[in-house]
């Protein structure tokens, strides 16, 4: 189990190469991070940005722009708090099934 997922933080790793350092940075932070059972990350971004020691404005517009690009997406919301998880697109799940003709 540990080598399929350092296995798949490496694949998500070489996927990311086009983006900037700081976009790596959040979504590799985002498949690291422990997650809920619905793969959300139930930490503030304030806590995120000081683990990786970012200032909190940074870490917000870098996670804006990897949700835009679709490697993250919002999961849940409490009150004005958005939590995220990865997205289908970073995770590397086929989550389309696909059409066959009836027969």
């Amino acid at each position: 189990m540990i080598n399929e997922d350092k296995h798949r933080n490496l694949d998500l790793l070489q996927r990311t190469a086009g983006m900037s350092a700081n976009q790596r940075l959040v979504v590799m932070l985002y498949a690291l991070h422990p997650t809920d059972r619905a793969g959300a990350v139930i930490e503030t971004a304030v806590n995120l940005a000081e683990l990786v020691g970012m200032s909190p404005s940074v870490f917000s517009r870098t996670r804006r722009q990897v949700v835009e690009a679709g490697w993250l997406e919002e999961s849940d919301r409490l009150a004005h708090i958005k939590y995220y998880r990865l997205s289908p697109k970073a995770t590397g799940e086929n989550v389309v099934v696909e059409l066959r003709r009836a027969t």
